[in-house]
């Protein structure tokens, strides 16, 4: 019986590539394994790959580390990482924090002393002159560490800022001159200053879209910079959200900015700090600041005073200067004060008061981030109502938000704000005055706020033939909220003695009545009428108009003008006359204003 041999390839070959040896002062060495190839007869190849992940390299950030961190080697990986820390002057309890709060760094540790216990290559790796022997695997994953050359940095970042593996490794290469001890101290520092509220429900990830949302400019380095954070953030899960979270806020600025960390304390952090507090910035607002606008934190204080004289050119009052920075820190980067030249240029161009301007660049300092070819876009649109010079101040002035919309939107909203208006029985001019009037009207809702407001009227017994009226005298009735606004006031003068008919009737006659204050103009108004003037509250439903005159002005000085002289009138004939006419009926003279009245008696 014969037997049949397997062929041997003979084109057998055998290559083994040694590791090159690491340099010393690498900081993050990076190490090659040992590959085998083996080819055969048919040409095909294998090559034999090691089961573990290569020495040092990041491991994926996206799941846990598969380590058991109960294990004994991990708990020895702890312990020698809280030793070489302490080495390094950091406490023993911000050591142990940091070797218990950075699971991928003590991981990455394990794996390359395994790696090398397994390949027997301690010999070949460990640094020319190390003579000491690591026979215990604390001391190897202590001597892993050294060599690794970032004193810690690397592990202080996963820990204490929150970086992936990968990041706090990027992080770590711009820190190499900073003592480990001092960066605890400064993190420590920057997180108390601008991190230490409670996390503010969005209002940070808003405020920054719509910085965005409005911005038609060219962009200088510093914008830029802050938009590619934006940009970097909003692709997160939870997007611009997460800028409203302290913890997780630091980690992206950190990511985005690692050379925040280089800067120095007292010199610029506290400095900077400082100057804000000066100008009206309270303590848990400067992280707003800080977040929209990060490069302010490289800004030396002379560039930030020097780029505030533009607050001087919106008239804008010392105590208000920090309101205007927390809305729109971008006020104080290079392509908006540009831009805000362009502005103000364009509207004089347009003969609106400077004042208005100002105002509503106050108001909404977003409007220094449109081009002025956007802008122009909407004030033609408004001016195509009519509405020009200072009737168009007066627009920008109440509602400038108006200009930041596409002239589309505005297309769309006024054509259906105007059918509405027509259904009321107005025609485009008076569309206009109303606009002018009330330009909010325009950016709200028909069914959430127009017409609720007409069945609010409805309700307290104002019929629909008297809406045109009401509206037209006092339009601001459509955009009050009646929960917080309308209804007290109703209440109060239901309160005080009046009927909700006497009530509808008031408003029939004078509509501005449910837009004034209570404790400013109702109760000391009323007050007065019967207290002091004894007379019936009946007298102000025949004359509601009483509450529109000023107290201190014109309703005590013309009360006592006539009670010293015992005269009775009714209100409309004591306010309703000018100072000439008054004095011609009730002084006997043409001409004579009204003398100051005597000093009321002591009540």
């Amino acid at each position: 019986m014969s037997s049949k041999l397997v062929p041997f390839p003979t084109n057998f070959s055998f290559t083994l590539s040694a590791p090159p040896s690491p340099s010393p002062s690498s900081l993050f060495p990076n190490f090659s394994l040992p590959s085998f190839s083996i080819g055969l007869h048919n040409q095909t190849s294998r090559t034999l790959h090691h089961l573990h992940h290569p020495l040092l390299a990041t491991p994926p950030s996206t799941s846990a580390p598969s380590l058991d961190d109960q294990s004994e080697e991990f708990e020895q990986a702890r312990e020698a990482l809280f030793e070489f820390l302490r080495d390094f002057g950091v406490s023993e309890e911000d050591s142990a924090a940091i070797s218990s709060g950075s699971p991928w760094y003590v991981r990455m540790l394990v794996d390359g002393v395994r790696e090398l216990d397994e390949l027997k290559l301690w010999s070949s790796w460990k640094s020319n002159g190390e003579e000491k022997e690591l026979s215990g695997f604390k001391d190897k994953v202590m001597y892993m560490a050294k060599e690794k050359g970032d004193n810690g940095k690397v592990a202080f970042l996963e820990s204490f800022v929150g970086l992936s593996l990968s990041s706090a490794m990027n992080v770590a290469r711009y820190l190499s001159a900073e003592t480990l001890p001092g960066l605890i101290g400064k993190v420590k520092y920057m997180k108390e200053i601008f991190f230490s509220g409670s996390d503010d429900g969005g209002i940070i990830g808003k405020n920054a879209r719509r910085m965005m949302m409005h911005l038609s400019i060219p962009v200088d380095e510093d914008l830029q910079q802050t938009l590619s954070f934006f940009e970097k953030i909003e692709a997160r899960r939870g997007g611009l959200d997460m800028l409203g979270s302290k913890d997780v806020s630091f980690r992206y600025l950190v990511e985005s900015f690692p050379r925040l960390l280089l800067l120095p304390l007292d010199s610029q952090v506290n400095t900077l700090v400082g100057f804000l507090e000066n100008i009206g910035i309270p303590s848990e607002c400067m992280r707003n600041i800080l977040l929209l606008f990060p490069p302010i934190m490289f800004f030396d204080i002379k560039v930030i005073k020097t780029r505030m004289l533009a607050f001087k050119e919106l008239n804008v009052d010392e105590r208000d200067i920090g309101k205007v920075l927390r809305k729109y820190p971008w006020v104080l980067s290079l392509s908006i004060q540009e831009n805000y030249k362009d502005v103000t240029f364009f509207f004089d161009t347009k003969k609106v008061p400077k004042a208005s301007v100002n105002h509503a660049i106050r108001s909404w300092p977003h409007l220094l981030g449109c081009s002025t070819s956007k802008i122009k876009m909407m004030v033609e649109e408004i001016e195509s109502l009519g509405v020009t010079n200072k009737k168009l101040g007066q627009v920008i002035c109440k509602s400038p938000q108006i200009l930041l919309q596409k002239p589309q939107e505005f297309n769309e909203d006024f054509i259906q704000v105007f059918s509405f208006l027509e259904d009321l029985g107005f025609d485009k001019e008076t569309a206009g005055m109303i606009l002018g009037r009330c330009p909010e009207i325009f950016a709200t809702s028909i069914e959430r706020t127009l017409k609720r407001k007409l069945k609010f009227l409805g309700a307290i017994g104002v019929s629909e033939v008297y809406f045109p009226r009401v509206i037209k005298k006092y339009p601001e009735l459509l955009v009050s909220d009646i929960d917080r606004t309308l209804l007290p006031r109703m209440r109060y003068l239901v309160n005080m003695g009046l009927s909700k008919k006497d009530v509808a009737f008031m408003v029939r006659r004078f509509s501005p009545l449910l837009g004034y204050s209570i404790e400013e103009v109702l109760r000391p108004k009323l007050d007065f009428l019967i207290k002091t003037m004894e007379k019936p509250l009946k007298d102000v439903v025949d004359y509601p108009r009483f509450l529109s005159y000023s107290l201190e002005k014109k309703i005590k000085p013309r009360f006592w003008v006539l009670k010293q002289r015992n005269i009775e009138c009714s209100l409309k004939d004591m306010l309703g006359k000018n100072d000439e006419e008054f004095a011609s009926d009730f002084l006997g003279a043409e001409s004579t204003r009204v003398p100051p009245p005597p000093s009321p008696p002591h009540q």
